[in-house]
């Protein structure tokens, strides 16, 4: 019974712990930069480079109200990329970088995005929580 209850302390404390990383704006862009190896910052500024903001809304990016793709907004928080691929930091690099050689039917074209700028684009839709 003891044991259960240091148990269940000990997980309220962790999912507290995890709620207030990604409850910090600073923390939510340390921990995307760190699962991605990019920088958030980087990666807002070259999104409009790629013509992201054409297709998608982009919380954060001006003007990005694009209607052809899916909007960006809530992106960390969702199961699968592209209906297909497990949300995780390395999936969502290789979506970036070659959504044609994931799903050769996408609408959404290879834009040449370097490995680099899509570690930080990466890393900046996985603070749009």
């Amino acid at each position: 019974m003891r044991a259960a209850f240091i148990i269940g302390i000990v997980l309220v404390a962790i999912v507290v712990g995890i709620a207030e990383i990604f409850n910090s704006g600073a923390s939510a862009q340390q921990w995307a930069a760190e699962m991605t190896g990019g920088s958030p910052q980087h990666g807002r500024d070259v999104i409009p480079y790629y013509g992201c903001p054409t297709c998608h809304t982009i919380p954060g990016i001006r003007p990005a109200r694009g209607l052809v793709g899916p909007p960006l907004e809530g992106v960390a928080d969702r199961m699968y990329i592209a209906g297909a691929l497990p949300n995780n930091p390395d999936n969502l690099i290789r979506w970036i970088r070659g959504p044609r050689d994931i799903n050769p039917k996408t609408d959404m074209p290879n834009m040449s995005v370097t490995e680099s700028d899509a570690r930080d684009i990466a890393a900046y839709l996985l603070t749009l929580r």
